[in-house]
């Protein structure tokens, strides 16, 4: 029965139920945000900073030791208390406005006192760390290097993670559409379980391995060698981008199966039955009923597979060679080598801006031909 104000809404859902699911989803989703804001607040900032201008010691002496602390304690608080505080604004009767509104803007304001003091009154501020990522060849534009063209390393990062997300998700499809097709439902459970064994063993363990699989001396090259397809090992397989997009396809090819596999499951499977009455092969009841219901699994595995690729330095560190470092290692270097966290911070929001772009430039596109379809 509706209660008084509750107007039926579609799918028989009242406004008091969407108003509900709101407050329970609203509190989790702002909590999330703003653990990445302030991080994410204190590398724009950083970004900022002139190059040379105490790069490294930003906090040094910035604050009393005993204030800083303070401060930080303050802020953690902040991070842990802010769901308790959404929960309070969000049911009525509970607490006066003004309590409110200090319970959540006073934190914001401490964290705000802190980075503008630590940085404005240590370091000097300036557009010279953006200047330098657009003009300096190895990050975007490239240069020609002992004959051969060298491109940059945001452009290589991209190509790769690319190429690792094409592949993933064409190989991961077929074996999600398997599964959910072909396999008894009492034996889905064990497929699933199979799929996630590589998370059993650390990451860097199934890197190594793959040095091993891949090497001069390694498996494929034995191998080959030994069945006289090849006269000498195979030099273009480690050490370079070829080993990086194998090494992260595998490594990525879990987070692409399990949502395409969710997507087709949800798939009516009266649908097909109801293609293949009107007349529909298998190849167009795939093209037209199975591969458009499966579009946001896809998407999701698209996602979850490109984003963190991109920002991978440990693998291209490991097989990658000096032909296969990618812009997370000259980030990484950046911060722990060069001590230039100006530098770094500002090339790690160009990166984040191109992959938003690439990222939308994705979206709209399957837009536009899921709209044509």
């Amino acid at each position: 029965m509706i209660g008084p104000g509750g107007r039926m809404a579609a799918g028989g859902f009242t406004s008091n139920d969407a108003r509900r699911a709101l407050r329970s989803l609203l509190p989790p989703f702002v909590y999330a945000v703003f653990l990445m804001a302030i991080p994410l607040a204190t590398v724009v900032v950083v970004s900022f900073q002139i190059r040379g201008a105490a790069a490294g010691e930003w906090l040094d002496g910035a604050l009393p030791p005993t204030v800083a602390t303070a401060l930080q304690v303050l802020v953690l608080l902040y991070a842990v208390t802010l769901p308790f505080a959404l929960a309070l604004l969000l049911r009525r009767g509970n607490a006066g406005r003004v309590i409110r509104f200090v319970l959540l803007a006073a934190p914001l304001w401490v964290a705000s006192v802190w980075l503008s003091w630590s940085y404005l009154a240590t370091l000097g501020f300036g557009f010279g760390n953006y200047v330098s990522v657009f003009t300096d060849p190895i990050n975007i534009r490239g240069a020609i290097r002992g004959g051969s063209w060298l491109p940059g390393l945001l452009p290589r990062s991209l190509f790769v993670s690319i190429a690792v997300t094409t592949t993933t998700v064409i190989l991961a499809y077929p074996i999600a559409y398997f599964i959910s097709f072909r396999v008894a439902q009492e034996n889905k459970s064990l497929w699933i379980f199979l799929i996630t064994i590589p998370f059993w063993t650390s990451y860097l363990i199934r890197i190594f391995l793959w040095k091993v699989i891949l090497g001069y001396s390694g498996v494929v090259n034995t191998a080959l060698t030994g069945i006289g397809i090849i006269d000498e090992p195979l030099t273009f397989i480690l050490y370079n981008v070829n080993a990086v997009i194998i090494t992260l396809a595998h490594a990525y090819a879990p987070f692409a199966i399990l949502p395409i596999y969710v997507a087709l499951e949800k798939i009516d499977r009266s649908l097909k039955e109801a293609a293949r009455d009107l007349g529909e092969n298998r190849i167009h009841t795939f093209l037209r009923v199975t591969l458009p219901l499966s579009v946001p699994g896809i998407v999701a595995a698209v996602l979850i597979v490109f984003i963190p690729t991109i920002g991978d330095y440990v693998t291209p560190e490991l097989v990658g060679g000096s032909g296969g470092l990618l812009i997370a290692n000259r980030i990484q270097a950046l911060f722990l080598q060069v001590n230039d966290p100006g530098l770094g911070s500002a090339l790690s929001i160009v990166t984040m801006a191109a992959v938003g772009i690439v990222a939308g430039m994705f979206i709209l596109t399957l837009r536009r031909w899921l709209r044509r379809g």
